[in-house]
Protein backbone atom coordinates (compact mmCIF):
# COMPACT_ATOMS: atom_id res chain seq x y z
CA UNK A 1 0.00 0.00 0.00
CA UNK A 2 2.84 1.90 0.44
CA UNK A 3 4.48 1.60 -2.64
CA UNK A 4 0.73 2.64 -4.53
CA UNK A 5 0.78 5.50 -2.31
CA UNK A 6 4.06 6.57 -3.61
CA UNK A 7 3.85 5.81 -7.43
CA UNK A 8 -0.11 6.96 -7.81
CA UNK A 9 0.02 10.76 -7.05
CA UNK A 10 -4.31 10.10 -6.40
CA UNK A 11 -3.37 8.08 -3.18
CA UNK A 12 -0.40 10.65 -2.37
CA UNK A 13 -0.27 12.72 0.94
CA UNK A 14 -0.15 16.25 0.17
CA UNK A 15 2.31 18.46 2.02
CA UNK A 16 0.21 20.86 4.38
CA UNK A 17 3.04 23.55 3.99
CA UNK A 18 3.19 23.34 0.28
CA UNK A 19 -0.87 24.88 0.34
CA UNK A 20 0.00 27.23 2.36
CA UNK A 21 0.49 30.67 0.09
CA UNK A 22 3.66 32.40 0.52
CA UNK A 23 3.39 36.39 1.01
CA UNK A 24 6.51 38.75 0.56
CA UNK A 25 5.93 42.10 2.08
CA UNK A 26 8.72 44.26 1.17
CA UNK A 27 9.48 48.17 1.48
CA UNK A 28 8.19 50.51 -0.74
CA UNK A 29 11.07 51.98 -2.56
CA UNK A 30 10.93 55.82 -3.81
CA UNK A 31 9.02 58.89 -2.84
CA UNK A 32 6.33 58.37 -5.74
CA UNK A 33 5.55 54.64 -4.78
CA UNK A 34 1.82 55.01 -3.51
CA UNK A 35 0.71 51.22 -4.03
CA UNK A 36 -2.56 53.15 -5.59
CA UNK A 37 -3.78 49.18 -6.80
CA UNK A 38 -2.95 47.80 -3.00
CA UNK A 39 -5.03 49.85 -1.71
CA UNK A 40 -8.15 48.80 -4.67
CA UNK A 41 -7.89 45.17 -4.04
CA UNK A 42 -8.03 45.96 -0.29
CA UNK A 43 -11.34 47.77 -0.99
CA UNK A 44 -13.16 45.39 1.06
CA UNK A 45 -11.65 45.93 3.68
CA UNK A 46 -12.17 49.82 2.70
CA UNK A 47 -15.96 49.77 2.46
CA UNK A 48 -15.88 47.59 6.27
CA UNK A 49 -14.20 50.79 7.88
CA UNK A 50 -16.60 53.26 6.17
CA UNK A 51 -19.19 51.20 7.51
CA UNK A 52 -18.06 50.81 10.75
CA UNK A 53 -17.41 54.14 11.12
CA UNK A 54 -20.92 55.10 10.07
CA UNK A 55 -22.58 52.58 12.84
CA UNK A 56 -20.55 53.62 15.75
CA UNK A 57 -20.66 57.20 14.91
CA UNK A 58 -24.53 56.89 15.50
CA UNK A 59 -24.53 53.90 17.92
CA UNK A 60 -26.66 54.27 21.47
CA UNK A 61 -27.17 57.78 20.36
CA UNK A 62 -31.15 58.88 21.49
CA UNK A 63 -31.78 60.66 18.22
CA UNK A 64 -29.34 58.69 15.69
CA UNK A 65 -28.86 60.10 12.02
CA UNK A 66 -31.29 63.33 12.90
CA UNK A 67 -27.74 65.02 14.51
CA UNK A 68 -26.96 64.71 10.50
CA UNK A 69 -29.97 67.55 10.30
CA UNK A 70 -29.51 69.17 13.27
CA UNK A 71 -25.95 70.28 13.06
CA UNK A 72 -26.37 72.49 9.70
CA UNK A 73 -30.09 73.49 10.34
CA UNK A 74 -29.17 75.29 14.21
CA UNK A 75 -26.18 76.72 12.50
CA UNK A 76 -28.53 78.15 9.76
CA UNK A 77 -30.58 79.44 12.13
CA UNK A 78 -28.19 80.69 14.42
CA UNK A 79 -26.09 82.71 11.26
CA UNK A 80 -29.52 83.93 9.73
CA UNK A 81 -30.34 85.81 12.95
CA UNK A 82 -26.53 87.00 14.11
CA UNK A 83 -26.13 87.78 9.86
CA UNK A 84 -28.87 88.09 7.66
CA UNK A 85 -31.40 90.05 10.53
CA UNK A 86 -29.30 91.62 12.73
CA UNK A 87 -26.13 92.84 10.50
CA UNK A 88 -27.77 92.57 7.26
CA UNK A 89 -25.30 90.26 5.20
CA UNK A 90 -26.43 90.76 1.47
CA UNK A 91 -27.60 87.57 -0.42
CA UNK A 92 -28.71 88.85 -3.34
CA UNK A 93 -32.80 88.05 -4.12
CA UNK A 94 -31.86 84.61 -2.01
CA UNK A 95 -33.57 84.54 1.40
CA UNK A 96 -30.02 84.42 3.67
CA UNK A 97 -31.51 80.90 5.77
CA UNK A 98 -31.18 78.93 2.22
CA UNK A 99 -27.95 81.48 1.51
CA UNK A 100 -26.16 80.07 4.41
CA UNK A 101 -27.54 76.16 4.00
CA UNK A 102 -26.02 75.78 0.54
CA UNK A 103 -22.61 76.75 1.39
CA UNK A 104 -23.18 74.99 5.20
CA UNK A 105 -23.74 71.85 3.17
CA UNK A 106 -20.21 71.13 1.77
CA UNK A 107 -18.24 73.00 4.39
CA UNK A 108 -20.00 70.43 7.25
CA UNK A 109 -18.66 67.70 5.20
CA UNK A 110 -15.45 68.58 4.96
CA UNK A 111 -14.84 69.91 8.11
CA UNK A 112 -16.32 67.04 9.35
CA UNK A 113 -14.35 64.43 6.73
CA UNK A 114 -10.93 66.50 7.66
CA UNK A 115 -11.04 66.13 11.30
CA UNK A 116 -11.69 62.12 10.86
CA UNK A 117 -9.25 61.57 8.56
CA UNK A 118 -6.45 63.82 10.33
CA UNK A 119 -7.36 61.45 13.84
CA UNK A 120 -7.80 58.22 11.87
CA UNK A 121 -4.29 56.23 12.06
CA UNK A 122 -3.54 57.39 15.92
CA UNK A 123 -7.30 55.84 16.41
CA UNK A 124 -6.82 53.17 14.64
CA UNK A 125 -3.54 52.37 16.34
CA UNK A 126 -4.89 48.56 17.39
CA UNK A 127 -5.42 47.69 13.17
CA UNK A 128 -1.79 49.14 11.97
CA UNK A 129 0.20 47.33 15.08
CA UNK A 130 -1.44 44.16 14.35
CA UNK A 131 -1.61 43.74 10.82
CA UNK A 132 -0.56 44.39 7.39
CA UNK A 133 -2.85 46.90 4.64
CA UNK A 134 -2.42 49.97 2.46
CA UNK A 135 -1.85 52.93 5.65
CA UNK A 136 -3.77 54.61 3.16
CA UNK A 137 -7.18 53.03 3.50
CA UNK A 138 -7.35 54.37 7.02
CA UNK A 139 -7.95 58.30 5.89
CA UNK A 140 -9.73 57.51 2.85
CA UNK A 141 -12.40 55.64 4.91
CA UNK A 142 -12.64 58.84 7.30
CA UNK A 143 -13.39 60.97 4.07
CA UNK A 144 -15.82 58.36 2.53
CA UNK A 145 -18.26 57.55 5.28
CA UNK A 146 -19.37 61.49 5.69
CA UNK A 147 -20.55 60.64 2.03
CA UNK A 148 -24.31 59.14 3.83
CA UNK A 149 -24.31 62.35 5.90
CA UNK A 150 -23.90 64.69 3.16
CA UNK A 151 -26.62 63.02 0.99
CA UNK A 152 -28.90 62.94 3.99
CA UNK A 153 -28.09 66.56 4.67
CA UNK A 154 -28.70 67.12 1.06
CA UNK A 155 -33.04 66.32 1.36
CA UNK A 156 -32.94 69.36 3.82
CA UNK A 157 -31.72 71.38 1.27
CA UNK A 158 -34.12 70.22 -1.47
CA UNK A 159 -37.30 70.59 0.83
CA UNK A 160 -35.78 74.11 1.60
CA UNK A 161 -35.59 74.47 -2.18
CA UNK A 162 -39.06 73.84 -2.59
CA UNK A 163 -40.55 75.81 -0.03
CA UNK A 164 -38.48 78.85 -1.09
CA UNK A 165 -39.49 78.11 -4.75
CA UNK A 166 -36.23 77.66 -6.28
CA UNK A 167 -36.20 75.51 -9.49
CA UNK A 168 -32.71 73.73 -9.56
CA UNK A 169 -31.27 74.67 -13.46
CA UNK A 170 -28.70 72.74 -15.55
CA UNK A 171 -25.90 74.04 -13.30
CA UNK A 172 -27.00 71.33 -10.31
CA UNK A 173 -24.94 68.92 -12.56
CA UNK A 174 -21.45 70.43 -11.56
CA UNK A 175 -22.41 69.34 -8.64
CA UNK A 176 -20.89 65.64 -8.25
CA UNK A 177 -17.94 67.78 -9.39
CA UNK A 178 -17.78 70.50 -6.77
CA UNK A 179 -18.20 67.53 -4.26
CA UNK A 180 -15.29 65.82 -5.64
CA UNK A 181 -13.28 68.98 -4.91
CA UNK A 182 -14.37 68.92 -1.32
CA UNK A 183 -13.49 65.42 -0.66
CA UNK A 184 -9.88 65.73 -2.54
CA UNK A 185 -9.27 68.58 -0.50
CA UNK A 186 -10.59 67.32 2.83
CA UNK A 187 -8.02 63.92 2.16
CA UNK A 188 -5.18 66.40 0.74
CA UNK A 189 -4.93 68.05 4.09
CA UNK A 190 -6.29 64.90 6.13
CA UNK A 191 -3.14 63.31 5.12
CA UNK A 192 -1.09 65.80 6.02
CA UNK A 193 -2.39 66.19 9.59
CA UNK A 194 -2.79 62.43 10.25
CA UNK A 195 1.18 61.43 8.98
CA UNK A 196 1.99 64.38 11.59
CA UNK A 197 -0.41 63.70 14.51
CA UNK A 198 1.76 60.07 14.47
CA UNK A 199 4.73 62.20 15.88
CA UNK A 200 3.11 65.38 17.60
CA UNK A 201 0.25 64.71 19.28
CA UNK A 202 -0.45 68.61 19.47
CA UNK A 203 -2.36 68.47 16.01
CA UNK A 204 -5.29 66.57 17.91
CA UNK A 205 -6.02 70.00 20.04
CA UNK A 206 -4.98 71.77 16.61
CA UNK A 207 -7.91 70.19 14.29
CA UNK A 208 -10.64 72.04 16.20
CA UNK A 209 -8.95 75.11 15.55
CA UNK A 210 -8.01 75.32 12.19
CA UNK A 211 -11.55 74.40 11.18
CA UNK A 212 -12.99 77.06 13.02
CA UNK A 213 -10.94 79.63 11.79
CA UNK A 214 -10.98 78.65 8.36
CA UNK A 215 -14.70 78.48 8.20
CA UNK A 216 -14.33 82.06 8.48
CA UNK A 217 -11.75 82.90 5.83
CA UNK A 218 -14.30 81.06 3.95
CA UNK A 219 -17.37 82.79 2.25
CA UNK A 220 -19.94 80.21 3.82
CA UNK A 221 -21.53 83.65 5.85
CA UNK A 222 -21.03 85.62 3.96
CA UNK A 223 -20.45 86.26 -0.18
CA UNK A 224 -17.17 86.88 -1.61
CA UNK A 225 -18.59 89.80 -3.64
CA UNK A 226 -17.86 91.60 0.01
CA UNK A 227 -14.62 90.81 -0.95
CA UNK A 228 -13.00 93.88 -2.47
CA UNK A 229 -11.72 92.83 -5.63
CA UNK A 230 -8.04 93.33 -5.30
CA UNK A 231 -7.89 91.03 -2.52
CA UNK A 232 -10.30 88.12 -3.81
CA UNK A 233 -7.24 86.39 -5.03
CA UNK A 234 -6.03 85.26 -1.90
CA UNK A 235 -9.66 83.31 -1.88
CA UNK A 236 -8.20 81.48 -4.42
CA UNK A 237 -5.53 79.91 -2.12
CA UNK A 238 -8.29 78.53 -0.51
CA UNK A 239 -9.95 75.43 -2.10
CA UNK A 240 -12.87 75.32 -0.14
CA UNK A 241 -13.64 79.17 -1.76
CA UNK A 242 -14.43 77.28 -5.11
CA UNK A 243 -16.20 74.40 -3.63
CA UNK A 244 -18.18 76.92 -1.42
CA UNK A 245 -19.00 79.63 -3.88
CA UNK A 246 -19.67 77.02 -6.90
CA UNK A 247 -22.31 74.96 -4.60
CA UNK A 248 -24.27 78.34 -4.23
CA UNK A 249 -24.02 79.28 -8.32
CA UNK A 250 -24.82 75.76 -9.21
CA UNK A 251 -27.70 75.57 -7.03
CA UNK A 252 -29.51 79.34 -6.74
CA UNK A 253 -27.79 80.74 -9.86
CA UNK A 254 -28.80 84.38 -11.08
CA UNK A 255 -30.91 85.02 -7.81
CA UNK A 256 -26.96 85.73 -5.98
CA UNK A 257 -25.86 89.39 -6.22
CA UNK A 258 -23.06 89.17 -9.17
CA UNK A 259 -23.77 85.94 -10.05
CA UNK A 260 -20.67 84.10 -12.04
CA UNK A 261 -19.80 80.57 -13.12
CA UNK A 262 -16.86 79.29 -11.75
CA UNK A 263 -13.75 81.29 -13.55
CA UNK A 264 -10.09 81.64 -12.67
CA UNK A 265 -9.93 81.61 -9.19
CA UNK A 266 -12.00 78.03 -9.00
CA UNK A 267 -9.81 77.02 -11.82
CA UNK A 268 -6.74 78.00 -9.46
CA UNK A 269 -8.53 75.78 -6.08
CA UNK A 270 -8.82 72.67 -8.15
CA UNK A 271 -4.77 73.45 -9.01
CA UNK A 272 -3.99 73.78 -5.06
CA UNK A 273 -6.15 71.09 -4.00
CA UNK A 274 -5.07 68.46 -6.15
CA UNK A 275 -1.29 70.01 -5.22
CA UNK A 276 -1.98 69.56 -1.78
CA UNK A 277 -3.36 65.91 -2.68
CA UNK A 278 -0.32 64.30 -4.38
CA UNK A 279 1.96 66.30 -1.80
CA UNK A 280 -0.04 64.57 1.04
CA UNK A 281 -0.55 61.00 -0.42
CA UNK A 282 3.54 61.34 -1.07
CA UNK A 283 4.00 61.98 1.94
CA UNK A 284 1.94 60.01 3.79
CA UNK A 285 3.63 56.86 2.32
CA UNK A 286 7.02 58.21 2.80
CA UNK A 287 6.17 58.36 6.45
CA UNK A 288 4.10 55.47 7.10
CA UNK A 289 6.67 53.38 7.56
CA UNK A 290 7.26 54.10 10.93
CA UNK A 291 3.59 53.93 12.38
CA UNK A 292 3.50 51.13 13.64
CA UNK A 293 6.77 51.94 15.93
CA UNK A 294 5.05 55.11 16.88
CA UNK A 295 1.73 54.82 17.40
Amino acid sequence: MGDCEMRNPEFAIPNPQSAIPTVVIEPSRGWLSLQLRAVWEYRELLGFLVWRDVKVRYKQTALGVLWVVLQPVVSMVVFSFLFGTLLQVPSGEVPYPIFAYAALLPWNYFASSLSRSSTSVVNSAHLITKIYFPRLIIPISGVLSGLLDFAIAFLVLIVMMAYFGIAPTWATLLLPALLLLAMATALGFGLWLAALNVRFRDINYLIPYLIQIWMYVTPVIYGSTLIPERFRWLMALNPMTGVVEGFRWALLGQRLADAQPPGPLFVASIGIALVVLVSGAIFFRHTERTFADIV
